[in-house]
């Protein structure tokens, strides 16, 4: 895999303007250091929220947008949003409209079920996830950097700007939208057109990790931050 290409989209790091807090889903699977890092960078605070109790004070306290980070197994993560009764304020929060950003198993979870496990997801966005097909040269998991290709307009990018967004992949599983129009960037790996960012309501989702993607990670942080103080 190629290294980590020079940014391509100026070296300016747009700041947060958010004046709201930022939850982070804590259930013992997602790399939650390094997503809180990144946004405490830009200016943004996460406060950590490992059970549903805490989700439910958090919203009521005027908790502005969710983060849903992930690492791991499909059946393994619903199974601890569901002991951690984080299931249904999730599912609530969306579909009242709120923001969410959904992180590489974080993605995975919105849809209705996975190849990988037996569990419903959250099925917040109509579709499955099915196993990457093995393919001589082509290992699995999907490990290393790769351009996205722009396929609608996004929370995370502007429109029609140029290409060379290099991103960080660790997927060995990727998300068919029942609807493809969702679909708002791909990827090529083993010469297929795989989902790499999802905008569905409220809620957007990058099968990448934005939190190891360098400074493109970084703008993209930025600009849905932004988004959220328009």
């Amino acid at each position: 895999m190629p290294g980590r290409p020079a940014a391509s989209e100026g070296n300016e790091m747009a700041m947060s303007t958010t004046t709201g807090s930022l939850g982070l889903l804590d259930y013992s699977m997602g790399n939650l250091h390094s997503v809180q890092k990144s946004f405490e960078r830009l200016g943004a605070p996460c406060q950590r929220l490992a059970h549903g109790n805490d989700l439910n004070r958090w919203m009521a306290d005027g908790g502005e947008a969710l983060v849903l980070p992930g690492v791991g197994a499909f059946d393994a993560a619903m199974g601890q949003l569901a002991e951690r009764r984080l299931i249904q304020p999730i599912r609530a929060w969306v579909e009242a409209g709120r923001p969410l950003l959904g992180i590489c198993l974080g993605l995975q979870l919105l849809f209705d079920c996975s190849e990988e496990g037996q569990l419903p997801g959250l099925g917040l966005v109509p579709g499955t996830v099915e196993a990457l097909r093995p393919r001589p040269g082509y290992p699995i998991p999907h490990m290393g950097w790769a351009p996205l290709i722009e396929a609608g307009a996004s929370q995370l990018f502007p429109a029609n700007t140029p290409t060379g967004r290099w991103v960080y992949f660790v997927h060995s599983y990727v998300a068919v939208p029942r609807d493809p129009a969702v679909i708002t960037a791909r990827v090529i790996y083993a010469d297929q057109a795989i989902t790499a960012v999802v905008q569905h309501g409220a809620a957007v989702a990058t099968q990448f990790h934005p939190e190891k993607s360098g400074p493109c990670g970084q703008r993209m942080l930025a600009r849905w931050l932004q988004q959220l103080a328009a």
